[in-house]
């Protein structure tokens, strides 16, 4: 509907936006990234039919205490998500470590949503060198950078987004203690399926090792396999492989659970694919060549004008790799002219896509809230401030910090 719309105020073709415009786009970005999101999808599936996800997050429950949920939550969703499981798999991993820990610490459920958007789509999705986020491997394909890209950059954006995030979800802890809210398990369900035997769950020091090989992996040969894309589909493909061998007798069907794996990326791939499709479209227009020649007219520094083009366009497509497509398009020869430091580039508009990208008509917030029972009435406040008021703060600060240095 919002390409219809976009096609009639511009007065475009509707026949030929769709056909040739719309599919072009979404054809284009399902033929770039589909292997991706396959491998990602097996090695997530894998790594929660073998029980080793869970028992990941176990760990951190004997590491931290029981009563650092909120910590603990966010550091297991990190380590997941930056170890190559993709975020709609975490959270089925996350859940039953959220209904122990929420309800020992008696900790409104819905406060739980903030803290898992907190560690899958800022810290490990953008800041972090090496993730294998889309957010961190578009840049690559426009840029000709590498996934590790600006390295020091990204870890002080990961502590400063770490900082803001913990110190906030502990003060919404404490205030909704003090209006009086408590734990509640999701409505319609049977609170004994979260109970997990800790006894059935493989070892957690064999469970670390496929996510330490993906990220060894991506960060040991980015010199031997410079291109981004193939590096990550093989050590997510190693990955799986390896979760098969180490627990062999634990996965039940492995057939379907490969099978499961592999097909879940067509589901997982359609959302990101629509949505540079209406990028394509919104792309051709008029409107979108003033704004263009708009923003070109302000003759902002090109640190400036990528983080807030991606900013924008995320907003617009409520998405962080719609957002960044779609200005790396449009801009990204005008960056490589301009004597940017590319590297530099790629982190600061990594970080921007997430902030307006996480608006609440994002597709994946509607899957997280309801597999959690929840609203966007209920809970949306949390994740707007963790996931776009805190990655605006951080890189605005970074960017005005880098055009300040002359970087």
């Amino acid at each position: 509907m919002a390409g219809f719309m976009v096609i009639i105020t511009n007065g475009m073709s509707i026949w030929d936006s769709f056909s040739e415009v719309y599919m072009g786009g979404y054809l284009s970005f399902f033929k770039s990234y589909f292997f991706i999101f396959a491998a990602s999808s097996l090695y997530a599936k894998l790594m929660e039919e073998s029980g080793a996800a869970i028992a990941i997050g176990y760990k951190f429950v004997d590491w931290f205490g029981k009563r650092r949920a909120v910590l603990i939550v966010f550091l297991i969703t990190v380590v997941l998500t930056y170890g190559g499981i993709n975020l709609f798999i975490a959270i089925f991993a996350v859940t039953p470590i959220i209904m122990v820990l929420f309800k020992e610490a008696d900790i409104p459920r819905r406060l739980a949503i903030g803290v898992f958007v907190a560690g899958s789509g800022t810290v490990s999705m953008s800041a972090l060198p090496g993730s294998p986020a889309l957010a961190n491997v578009i840049p690559t394909r426009f840029l000709g950078t590498q996934i590790t890209a600006a390295p020091g950059l990204g870890i002080i954006a990961a502590v400063m987004m770490t900082i803001m995030i913990l110190l906030y979800l502990k003060w919404e802890e404490n205030r909704l203690r003090k209006a009086g809210e408590h734990f509640s398990y999701i409505p319609g369900t049977d609170h004994k399926i979260y109970e997990v035997d800790r006894g059935n769950l493989p070892p957690a020091g064999v469970s670390f090792v496929p996510l330490v090989i993906v990220v060894g992996m991506i960060i040991g040969l980015k010199e031997i396999i410079p291109n981004s894309a193939e590096l990550i589909v093989l050590s997510m493909i190693t990955s799986s492989a390896a979760v098969l061998l180490l627990f062999w007798s634990r996965i039940r069907d492995k057939k379907a659970a490969i099978n499961t794996g592999l097909s879940g990326a067509i589901g997982a791939i359609a959302g990101p694919c629509a949505v540079v499709a209406f990028g394509a479209i919104v792309q051709r227009s008029s409107s979108f060549i003033d704004v263009v020649a708009w923003i070109n007219n302000l003759k902002m520094n090109p640190y400036w004008t990528g983080t807030m083009a991606t900013a924008i366009m995320s907003g617009v497509t409520g998405s962080a790799s719609g957002g960044l497509t779609i200005t790396l398009q449009t801009f990204s020869e005008q960056f490589k002219a301009s004597g940017a430091n590319l590297s530099i580039l790629h982190r600061l508009i990594s970080i921007a896509s997430g902030s307006f990208g996480s608006l609440p008509h994002g597709s994946g917030f509607f899957l997280m809230f309801g597999w959690l029972g929840l609203t966007h009435k209920e809970c949306y406040r949390f994740v707007g401030v963790v996931s776009v008021v805190i990655p605006m703060i951080t890189f605005i600060v970074l960017t005005t910090a880098v055009v300040a240095m002359g970087l």
